[in-house]
């Protein structure tokens, strides 16, 4: 689950022989959790170049300064991995660095769980704030100025991880939704006789398998080596859309049941509709999409 699969990748690929041993094998035994620090209040989340997060060199030390919220899962963490521009006056993309925090170190300060739409995530959605945070040179993951990089890593697996979640989600609506329609009647005929609930079926069938596939395709040229970034940006508007719409129409069969906390349908919806907002929201996707398509138009013209 997020974060700790993100931040594993993370360590996998960035971290030292030491920073493995510290902080990735008891992640990935399970003995520890992690929270990862990057969204800020005070500056839009769809323009990462504007965090206002600081870590300034002293000694052989960083000292960090920032405001971070949505830090999933910051309540009973071991450790976290903020970003915080190291080189401000550099080229946006170059500013950021990252860095592991422990959670017992003096300027790490929790200052609340945010109360969110949907049913409560483990360790929460803290508000987190660090507060001349000093730690060792070597707690930098990777390379000076490679904060973007490194968030890329990140993201993007992440993304294709949130789409597959998103299918098994759809797809356990769905199936609810059509053995309701199977065993309810009403005015002497099985829901699933009337051609409206049979369209309901036929479109959440269509689009899940649309969705299945597009997510397969987009794992497949990333295990190629490629970047996909057009297609993974596909994959999460399109399918934060399929999970909503499909959800939505199990409910809508089931009627007042749907509403009820008898069947997981509403839960799921409610959790549904941040999926169209967090890692990037569906209109920032659509422009990445538009701009690879334009871009690619452009060259084989």
């Amino acid at each position: 689950m997020a974060p700790d699969a993100g931040n594993s990748e993370i360590l996998w690929h960035a971290g030292t022989p030491e920073q493995k041993r510290k902080y990735l094998l008891p992640l990935v035994n399970g003995d520890i959790r992690s929270c990862f620090a990057m969204t800020e209040p005070e500056v839009s989340g769809s323009d990462p170049t504007t965090l206002l997060a600081r870590a300034e060199k002293d000694g052989n030390d960083w000292v960090i300064n920032a405001h971070k919220w949505f830090t999933t899962g910051a309540i009973g963490a071991s450790f976290s991995i903020v970003m915080a521009a190291t080189d401000p006056d550099t080229l946006p993309h170059e500013r950021f660095s990252m860095f592991i925090v422990d959670a017992d170190n003096p300027g790490f300060d929790i200052v609340r769980e945010i109360a969110l739409m949907g049913d409560h995530y483990t360790g929460g959605h803290g508000e987190v704030r660090y507060i001349d945070c000093r730690i060792p040179a070597e707690n930098m993951l990777g390379n000076r100025g490679e904060g973007f990089k490194l968030a890329q890593l990140r993201l993007g697996p992440g993304r294709i991880t949130h789409a597959m979640r998103w299918i098994g989600v759809a797809k356990r609506s769905f199936d609810l939704m059509v053995d309701h329609s199977l065993r309810r009647e009403t005015r002497g005929k099985k829901l699933a006789e009337f051609q409206t609930i049979q369209n309901m079926i036929a479109d959440s069938a269509t689009e899940i398998e649309a969705a299945r596939l597009m997510t397969l395709y987009a794992a497949w040229k990333m295990d190629q080596g490629d970047q996909a970034r057009k297609e993974i940006s596909m994959i999460k508007f399109f399918g934060a859309k399929v999970l909503q719409d499909v959800i939505d129409r199990a409910i809508q069969v089931h009627g007042a049941l749907g509403i009820t906390a008898d069947t997981p349908l509403e839960g799921f919806y409610r959790e549904a509709r941040s999926a169209r907002i967090y890692d990037g929201a569906d209109e920032v996707h659509r422009m990445v999409v538009a701009k690879q398509v334009l871009k690619a138009f452009q060259i084989g013209r």
